[in-house]
């Protein structure tokens, strides 16, 4: 920093105004050190202040004809270097939640594929489960646990009573259960109720 004899402000700034380089690097050299300081304390990151610094004086040098030689250029730079501040806050709250926005895309899109991969697991097994019953009841429990069909359009296409599906459905649902409930992996029978409905 210059002593108080050989700084002339107002000089300067009248000669950055012309675009006299000389000029600038007395005005950088005299606030650079100070600004990072303060930079540095609402950053907390050296390389953060340091870019802003560089961003600060090369808009001093890009709009020195704006410069009023009369004013503080203390505040002027302040002013310039505040708005880069809020600029960058404003920068990392919008990419974090760019961030966030991807990750909970990443993080559905993973979840769908789990859920994905267990339901077919869990057709698998139901499907393992249902091929154990005699034709029947394995008719039965298709049309109206797979298909949705109900007892009286089930009986219907078997050409049997309401009450043989019925009956066919208990025993199924019995079958089935002790099926599954031997599985190793219990997730896809877990799954089959939400598939399904109820056994």
């Amino acid at each position: 920093m210059q002593s108080p004899e050989s700084w002339n402000e107002q000089q300067l700034l009248i000669q950055l105004k012309s675009g006299e380089e000389s000029a600038f690097g007395k005005l950088y050299a005299h606030y650079s050190e100070m600004i990072y300081g303060r930079l540095l304390r609402l950053l907390k990151d050296p390389d953060m202040a340091d870019e802003i610094i560089q961003e600060l004086f090369l808009k001093v040098w890009e709009k020195r004809t704006q410069v009023n030689p009369l004013q503080s250029f203390k505040s002027y730079l302040y002013t310039i270097a505040e708005n880069l501040v809020y600029d960058h806050f404003r920068k990392v709250a919008r990419d974090r939640k760019l961030q966030e926005k991807f990750r909970q895309i990443t993080t559905e899109l993973y979840t769908h594929t789990e859920e994905d991969l267990l339901i077919k697991e869990s057709m698998e097994s139901i499907n393992k489960a249902i091929s154990t019953l005699p034709p029947q009841r394995q008719t039965a429990f298709v049309l109206c646990k797979m298909e949705g069909k109900s007892y009286e359009e089930a009986a219907e296409i078997m050409g049997i009573s309401i009450s043989t599906v019925s009956n066919h459905l208990v025993k199924a649902n019995i079958t089935i259960r002790a099926y599954l409930s031997k599985s190793e992996d219990l997730l896809p029978a877990l799954l089959i109720i939400a598939i399904i409905g109820s056994l």
